[in-house]
């Protein structure tokens, strides 16, 4: 494969163009993951905005919430596959791997989620969630109230709808701006969980 010379079709900010609450949260990263993921250098040539978006991205992927993490991370890699999205289709599914092998689940799910979640064994209250995203990232202009009976019937409350439905709109945005930007999934992704 050949190598890429650049993470971002724009300029990416070197350590010292960084804001230093950027330079921070670099430094947490590569602390925490032994590297820092290339969506937060090429998102930090603004850095008030990076910041902005990464409290919230935080807050729904890597916070206690109504959702389990391992829910959440499913649906990142469903959303980020429907909408081709190659670095959060790259980075989520390394994750998801991860979340799988350390619940004693098969991390090979995450593969049959990015192609058709429809094929992987899932159980009804997952399976509705993975439709409504679907749904939800193909076709939002067709939304109506219908479209959460599915979620009640398997027992979402409103908060965790809510969540849900942050969560799917979340990934359609990040995955919007990865693509138009070609973001480059780090190598490290590439061989986690595997």
């Amino acid at each position: 494969m050949p190598e890429q010379s650049s993470i971002s079709f724009l300029h990416v900010p070197s350590e010292a163009e960084a804001a230093p609450e950027i330079q921070k949260l670099w430094g947490k990263a590569q602390a925490n993951l032994g590297f820092v993921p290339n969506v937060f250098r090429a998102q930090a040539l603004n850095g008030a905005q990076f910041s902005a978006w990464w409290s919230y991205f935080n807050l729904l992927l890597n916070k206690e919430g109504f959702l389990p993490p391992v829910e959440r991370e499913m649906v990142a890699v469903v959303v980020s596959n429907i909408n081709r999205c190659v670095y959060c289709a790259v980075s989520h599914g390394a994750a998801l791997r991860s979340l799988l092998a350390a619940a004693g689940q098969d991390p090979r799910l995450e593969a049959l989620l990015a192609v058709n979640h429809r094929q992987a064994a899932l159980e009804p209250r997952l399976a509705a969630m993975l439709d409504f995203a679907e749904i939800l990232t193909r076709t939002p202009e067709q939304m109506r109230e219908s479209h959460l009976a599915p979620l009640r019937e398997h027992g979402l409350n409103d908060a965790q709808i809510l969540e849900l439905t942050q969560v799917i709109g979340m990934f359609n945005m990040t995955n919007r701006i990865s693509s138009a930007l070609g973001f480059v999934p780090n190598d490290e992704y590439h061989r986690e969980g595997r």
